[in-house]
């Protein structure tokens, strides 16, 4: 079936112009109009009537993007914007980026089928963002910032909660501290990591040989973990860019035949519900996740009233105390090899 982008890509133009000169605005010149109604003619494109009814009239529906619908930090957020959507009388529908353009999260934003979007995927380019966002479908971005006209950003404090975490490892005593952080494109990540690095060069701790990537996921705070421990020296505490790269770690240090907080002290990042069930339960950062979700969803209501609300917003965190650090032992820390 032939859509509105295979005819944007014969006209030569871009998909919002070809958009609006279907739908007959004033935003695009009769000329470029005339162009893209040609080119819809040759392609014999037929218009999506439910699409164009969505765009004449409210949807009553807010489109929540994140980068993975399956991930546990996910949870309160979610339900912390579904209970202000439903309390205005709207449908929330939460889907992926996964297939890239193809998907239903670009769909519905280059479609404009929603009257508001909260983002949490840093896979959705802010140049789209840009382009979708306009008076009656205001964006809120969380965890990054993107400046343009109907954008909000919500963030929690990244860059303390990355201190605060590290100043308690140093108050602990230790100063052979790891980083494993998360995808490159996460702002949420290197934000957190440069709290980290700032808490160690105001102790004038040069050693950063101990950072790695995890890309957010159990498994990838096993095998960064692991990579840590294969070393001939290895850290006396792990700082995780997240909580589910910390569970991956408890299950490396487990294999090599080490405790937490015995032999190496853990701290995660987003205080997961599992956090406080582990053994020994997970010191951690929470995120006020609720109250971002709450707090989005506020805003993209706002916006659309046509109240004025300010670009930018950043809660605080709060460190959770519990059981996985301690005070470095005394003895020389020589990492223990690993036979597969």
């Amino acid at each position: 079936m032939v859509t509105i982008k295979d005819v944007a890509k014969h006209a030569g133009v871009a998909l919002s112009t070809a958009s609006y000169a279907l739908s007959g605005s004033d935003k695009v010149s009769p000329k470029t109009r005339e162009l893209v109604l040609q080119a819809a003619k040759e392609l014999n494109y037929q218009k999506n009537g439910f699409a164009m009814d969505l765009k004449r009239k409210s949807t009553k529906t807010i489109l929540l993007i994140l980068s993975d619908l399956s991930g546990p930090y996910y949870s309160e957020l979610i339900r912390g914007t579904q209970e202000v959507t439903l309390s205005n009388g709207f449908d929330l529908i939460a889907c992926s980026s996964v297939g890239g353009a193809d998907s239903t999260a670009y769909k519905f934003l280059q479609e404009r089928r929603v009257d508001g979007a909260i983002v949490l995927d840093p896979n959705i380019s802010e140049h789209l963002l840009r382009e979708s966002a306009r008076e009656g479908c205001p964006i809120v971005v969380m965890d990054r910032y993107v400046e343009g006209d109907f954008i909000m950003n919500v963030a929690a404090d990244n860059v303390q909660g990355g201190y605060e975490a590290t100043r308690y490892l140093m108050e602990k005593g230790h100063r052979d501290i790891a980083w494993i952080g998360g995808p490159s494109n996460s702002l949420g990540s290197q934000h957190r990591k440069e709290g980290y690095l700032k808490a160690l060069q105001e102790e004038g701790i040069a050693n950063t040989k101990w950072m790695l990537v995890g890309n957010f996921t159990e498994e990838g705070g096993y095998h960064s973990t692991k990579v840590l421990l294969m070393q001939e020296e290895r850290p006396t505490a792990i700082f995780y860019g997240n909580d589910e790269m910390a569970i991956g770690g408890y299950k490396a240090l487990c294999e090599f035949g080490l405790s937490v907080p015995g032999d190496v002290s853990i701290v995660g990042f987003d205080d997961i519900q599992v956090a406080e069930y582990l053994s020994p339960p997970l010191t951690t950062v929470r995120q006020p996740k609720y109250e971002m979700g709450t707090m989005a969803a506020h805003l993209v209501f706002q916006a659309m009233g046509g109240e004025y609300v300010n670009k930018s917003y950043k809660l605080k965190i709060e460190l959770i105390e519990r059981l996985s650090c301690q005070p470095p032992r005394l003895a020389p820390n020589r990492g223990k090899g690993m036979e597969t």
